[in-house]
């Protein structure tokens, strides 16, 4: 079995389509070729330098790279894993049809590859961080074998998707040997350490803290439930003169080590009638289950909500304005760099 990374666009724009339609697709626009009537690797090289008028030579080799496998050498029984976009969380499935060309499916779905999606919203927090390195080619397709991922990867699937071995290399031995093929979604990779640092901080009821104090960095007055019972929420905030004005807000924070489903959401709707709140706000530091995100836009007017990349990045907006004692225990540095791609 080989583990295939897989993105479902860059800001994981396909990412619903490739799960609800039980495959990944080959998202390179307008790319209305056959792979099939392709003989080699080169012969890809060359169309695409033609087909996209590719200046540089190495993208074309980078391109080719990643979309041959996708006809060549992926296999049926090998392991699909999908980081979410939407979500802090990876997506696993099992490859169970060989390629097809469709072009009346229209661009950019012409290729494609059907699969069982075995495991959803798998928390990234759960994975070593070598795997997750190994996890952050800054490609659209890929083979992870680095650190003997497949291995590790399956052996995690038999124990309920949480880890039972340790890494065997650290993580600067990851960044050596990932960056020697591709470049690596640095974002992403920042993103995962201060989230291991925060959750080993503020687990439990330490998150409501976090929370309140965000909050109260926003400009808003605050009140937070006293351990035990929250009675479906955890925090209340409005802003104003001591608290008085609106919009009121409900807030519920969840730190189990799951994402939340449906019923914690229908279950904030709910308590804020009795609150006679205006709107909630549900926090997830493990994230939230597709059919949570299937709702998103049935709430849009009601609630929002934040797993760990909203939290992180909200504590980025307003790190100014948080407490001594918070800062030192998150202790973060702006830095500034070209973001130039080629």
């Amino acid at each position: 079995m080989s583990l295939w990374l897989f993105r479902a666009g860059r800001n994981g724009e396909y990412e619903e389509k490739f799960l609800t339609d039980g495959r990944v697709y080959l998202t390179w626009d307008d790319f209305n070729i056959d792979l099939n009537t392709i003989n080699s690797q080169e012969d890809l090289y060359n169309i695409l330098i033609e087909k996209y008028d590719l200046e540089k030579k190495k993208t074309a080799i980078n391109w080719a790279s990643q979309i041959w496998p996708m006809a060549h050498k992926m296999k049926i029984g090998d392991w699909i894993v999908l980081p979410s976009k939407i979500n802090r969380t990876l997506h696993f499935g099992e490859i169970i049809g060989d390629y097809v060309y469709d072009e009346s499916l229209g661009s950019p779905f012409y290729h494609y590859r059907d699969v069982k999606w075995f495991a959803l919203d798998i928390p990234r927090d759960r994975f070593d961080q070598d795997i997750l390195y190994s996890l952050g080619a800054f490609m659209t397709i890929c083979r992870i074998h680095k650190n003997n991922a497949e291995e590790r990867i399956k052996q995690m699937a038999k124990n309920n998707w949480y880890p039972v071995s340790k890494p065997t290399k650290t993580v600067s031995e990851s960044i050596e040997e990932v960056g020697e093929e591709s470049k690596i979604d640095l974002e992403e990779y920042i993103l995962d350490q201060i989230s291991e640092r925060i959750i080993q901080k503020f687990k439990g009821n330490r998150m409501q803290e976090l929370i309140d104090e965000i909050l109260k960095a926003k400009g808003f007055t605050t009140y937070r439930s006293p351990e035990g019972p929250d009675s479906g929420v955890d925090l209340l905030a409005s802003p104003g003169t001591l608290g008085f004005g609106s919009p009121k807000i409900c807030i519920q924070v969840k730190t189990q080590e799951e994402p939340v489903d449906r019923t914690v959401l229908d279950q904030l709707v709910g308590v804020m009638t009795n609150y006679n709140a205006n709107y909630g706000l549900l926090v997830s530091w493990y994230g939230f289950k597709t059919s949570v995100i299937k709702e998103i836009p049935k709430q849009f007017f009601k609630v929002r909500i934040w797993d760990s990349k909203n939290v992180i990045q909200e504590i980025f907006n307003n790190y100014e304005k948080l407490s001594d004692e918070i800062k030192a225990e998150i202790p973060l540095k702006r830095v500034w760099m070209l973001n130039i791609e080629e």
